[in-house]
């Protein structure tokens, strides 16, 4: 059977900046947009065809990457709780699909313009690249202080809490790290210990964010936790299952989350 030469079509992907972050594309939206329809991160991860786990990551990533959270954790009530989206979080939307649909135009006649697309399609393909972390936070550079060898670098996270990182000073240098630049903050999950009643406690760690415990999920081997620190920040820790049945945390419950300044990667956009 001979094979149909079917013709080419222009894609591209959307996303939502603020101040040169780039957060929002088309698969948080249809998330967002699940979330708000069914009031469910389990019902709305099935609906998008994604894990419980991954749709939660999401929803922190977002939540940490926009100025106000867009997705509110409801407790209590017959079904013990569910999730919305915030009013901000309902105009976000809104205005992504406005703008998505001049996109769409605006590629539709594109397209018409430049008849052989073969070419153009492999740039982009080359160019698109997507990454994931778990723990990613945006802030403003507020202090750098320069050693012989490493800095200390204090970034502010919206909501005003203060995260310490130590990095090279040649890093600081090919970064560009001063003070007022925006940053971004990532701390992998298994870096992270969780504890109770450490405000008083004499630490080597620089880190120590205090807040409530919005989510566990519990597995073969490890526990993961997601903790409110302030500003609408989540920050996520993987224990074993022993450390979390040691801790009889529990959602609501308060907690603190302890991590190496070496522990934190800094980057910029």
């Amino acid at each position: 059977m001979k094979k149909r030469n079917l013709p080419l079509e222009l894609e591209g992907d959307l996303w939502f900046h603020r101040e040169d972050r780039k957060y929002l594309g088309g698969d948080r939206i249809s998330l967002l947009e699940r979330i708000d329809e069914l009031g469910s991160i389990t019902k709305a991860a099935k609906a998008v065809g994604i894990s419980y786990k991954t749709a939660w990551d999401l929803v922190n990533m977002i939540n940490n990457m926009a100025e106000k959270p867009l997705v509110e954790r409801l407790t209590g009530g017959k079904g013990g709780g569910g999730t919305t989206l915030t009013a901000e979080g309902k105009e976000v939307v809104r205005k992504f699909r406005v703008v998505q649909e001049e996109h769409r135009r605006f590629l539709e006649n594109l397209e018409a313009r430049l008849g052989d697309t073969d070419t153009l399609y492999k740039f982009l393909r080359r160019i698109s690249m997507k990454v994931s972390a778990r723990n990613v936070f945006s802030g403003t550079i507020t202090k750098v202080t320069r050693g012989a060898v490493n800095s200390e670098v204090c970034l502010t996270l919206k909501g005003g809490t203060p995260l310490i990182a130590v990095i090279t000073n040649g890093a600081v240098d090919n970064l560009g790290l001063k003070e007022g630049v925006d940053a971004y903050a990532i701390i992998k999950s298994s870096s992270v210990i969780i504890g109770e009643g450490l405000h008083e406690a004499k630490l080597s760690a620089r880190n120590l964010m205090c807040g409530t415990v919005t989510n566990i999920i519990t597995g073969a081997v490890n526990t993961e936790i997601d903790l409110e620190v302030g500003g609408g920040n989540v920050l996520s820790a993987i224990i074993t299952n022993d450390s979390g049945e040691s801790l009889q945390l529990k959602v609501g419950d308060h907690a603190c989350a302890i991590f190496k300044a070496s522990s934190v990667i800094l980057g910029v956009s």
